[in-house]
Formats: structure tokens, C-alpha cells, sequence
């Protein structure tokens, strides 16, 4: 990706797949991450996205001319890997678990944004304004591997409900916005 003149590594532009995609503890197959040093590993093995955001991403990008208005975003445009619909930050905690017919999958952490993010969405402000939502995402951990399609249906299973994925994204970015 160019990003100010210079040529950058990154996995952050994503596309839908059909069929089946292989769940294994590192990840999806196929998939990459360019700095492993923030992105994947264990912990960070899959980045879930809510599908709930994306008109408000649509807007923002026409608003800021880095799209016309109406264009689509297509699911893994925010650079996430698992587009889902009916889990938000706000009601996800650490520890809870997505259970897929095939794999099962466990909240680990929520997703911080970087300059690489203002690139994808056209505009600089983009990861300013995920941060002011606490729309971020989160990271899944996977319990135990298998396939994912998309489109499938999951089970939320709550798990201890202590800290919950928007309070840790506000508290991990309060520092850094003083």
C-alpha cells in the first residue's frame, strides 16, 4: 500500500471468500499480517468487525471525499478478517466465546488502530473517529480450530463479564489522547 509517498507492508486490505475457509490456531487460510508485532499471533489470531459500523464508515469516507456517496463497503474493509452482525464492543467482554457449527472462537482484546487505517479508508481522521466511537473491533483467540463460512451463524456465550471490550479500548487509548 502507498501511504505518503512510500510503499508500506500490510494485511489490512481484505476480501470476502466463498466456501470454506480453514480456522487454525494462528488464523484464517490465506490470510496475512504484515507486523506481527501488533497484529496475529495467538491472541490475535482472527480480528472481528460488526457489520452495524459500516454505514456510518460509508458516510464518513463520502463526507471526507475518499468515496462517493452510496458507494458500499464490502465486508473485510475496515481490515478486519470475520464480519459479524448482532455483537457490538459495548456488549462483548474478554473471555467470551463465539461458537461457529465448526470452530470455536474467544474474545481476547479490542483492535487499536493505526495510520495504516487512515490509509485503507481514504482520509486521515478515520482512526480519530473509531477512537471517539470505541467502534473498534475486537480480536478472537481460537479455542478450537475448524472452518468458517461467510454468513454463518454463531452462538454468543458470555463469558466472566469483567472487562468488557469498549471500557478496555477507552482505557488502553485515555493516555494517548491528552
Amino acid at each position: 500500500m502507498l501511504i505518503d509517498d512510500r510503499e508500506v507492508m500490510t494485511g489490512i486490505l481484505k476480501r470476502g471468500v466463498a466456501g470454506p475457509v480453514e480456522v487454525g490456531p494462528l488464523g484464517l487460510a490465506g490470510d496475512e499480517q504484515a507486523d506481527l508485532s501488533v497484529h496475529g499471533g495467538p491472541g490475535k489470531a482472527i480480528y472481528a468487525y460488526p457489520s452495524e459500523h459500516y454505514p456510518f464508515w460509508q458516510t464518513v469516507r463520502a463526507q471526507a471525499r475518499a468515496a462517493a456517496w452510496g458507494e458500499t463497503l464490502v465486508p473485510g474493509a475496515l481490515g478486519e478478517n470475520l464480519t459479524i452482525a448482532g455483537l457490538l464492543e459495548d456488549q462483548v467482554c474478554v473471555g467470551d466465546v463465539l461458537r461457529f457449527p465448526d470452530c470455536e472462537l474467544a474474545v481476547s482484546e479490542p483492535r487499536f488502530p493505526c495510520f495504516k487505517f487512515n490509509a485503507a479508508m481514504g482520509f486521515k481522521q478515520a482512526s480519530k473517529l473509531m477512537v471517539q466511537n470505541s467502534w473498534c473491533g475486537f480480536y478472537l483467540d481460537v479455542r478450537h480450530p475448524g472452518t468458517l463460512r461467510a454468513g454463518e451463524a454463531f452462538e454468543w456465550v458470555p463469558g466472566p463479564q469483567e472487562v468488557g471490550i469498549a471500557e478496555l479500548f477507552r482505557a488502553r487509548v485515555a493516555p494517548h489522547r491528552r
